[in-house]
């Protein structure tokens, strides 16, 4: 019995979870990941760089300006430029950002309710799983604005949403899917299980048109995050300024070798 969509509310569970993941990005080839073990708050006046454990835990940047862990750093004519520089590109970063995390998190919601129209048996099933699913999505997309949306780059904070809204949708889909098939084996009636079979085969033409062109653009949107964050690491290499234990400032480092965090859609939720 071939039945593909448990892989595919899998699949989009784990798209979801790289694209909202937005505190390490890495594009599709591995050569240009990026992670930072900072909060980032971006507000009208100021950048703040923030994390619990480990120096420096607090830098400020503002117009040229640099305070690290609440001491203001001396810095010549052309860091200040680079630093204005940072933060004007960090400022136009974010908004972009979120809103890659927001369409992966609309791809992979576009997945499950795929899923659900399908093997939903009724009218009334179907009213109550799509509304269940419907609030969830509404509920990932408001965490994303209320933080990315509004400058707020945490690294934990998007996990809570897959971990929230998002598994209980692909928890709630599974269940459904998975009781379908077993029902549908354990009643030894060949024309239940070829009609699931034939729900599976119409679910991957439905995937394929409405879910993998949306995915697929998203990946070359991701892509172009590429150039801008390898800009960022020029910058703060480039930086003369040394903090106090004499180490360079370093808020971004790149993961040459590590796997993907930034996967889309169109990478985990097309059917093989």
């Amino acid at each position: 019995m071939r039945i593909k969509s448990m892989a595919l509310v899998w699949a989009a569970s784990v798209a979801l979870c790289g694209a909202a993941r937005a505190h390490d990005i890495q594009i599709h080839d591995g050569q240009c990941g990026y992670s930072t073990e900072f909060d980032v708050h971006v507000t009208q006046d100021r950048i703040d760089f923030r994390r619990d454990a480990g120096h420096p835990g607090k830098i400020i940047m503002h117009d040229g300006h640099l305070s690290v862990d609440g001491r203001d750093v001396v810095v010549s004519a052309d860091d200040a430029a680079r630093l204005r520089n940072y933060e004007s590109q960090v400022r136009s970063l974010l908004p972009d950002v979120a809103e890659i995390a927001r369409e992966g998190v609309n791809i992979g919601f576009a997945a499950m309710r795929a899923v659900l129209l399908t093997f939903a048996e009724n009218d009334d099933e179907r009213h109550d799983m799509v509304g269940r699913l419907e609030a969830n999505h509404r509920q990932a997309l408001a965490r994303i604005d209320d933080g990315l949306g509004k400058g707020v780059w945490k690294p934990h904070d998007l996990d809570e949403v897959i971990e929230g809204s998002i598994q209980q949708s692909v928890s709630d889909l599974v269940g459904k899917v998975a009781g379908a098939a077993v029902k549908a084996a354990l009643s030894g009636d060949q024309s239940k299980v070829a009609a699931l079979e034939a729900r599976a085969d119409s679910l991957d033409h439905t995937i394929d048109k409405e879910v993998n062109a949306r995915a697929d653009q998203l990946s070359k949107r991701a892509d172009q995050l590429c150039p801008r964050l390898q800009a960022l690491e020029s910058l703060q290499q480039q930086f003369q300024f040394r903090l106090q234990d004499g180490s360079r400032l370093r808020l971004l480092s790149r993961e040459r070798d590590n796997a993907k965090k930034l996967a889309t859609t169109g990478d985990h939720a097309k059917a093989d």
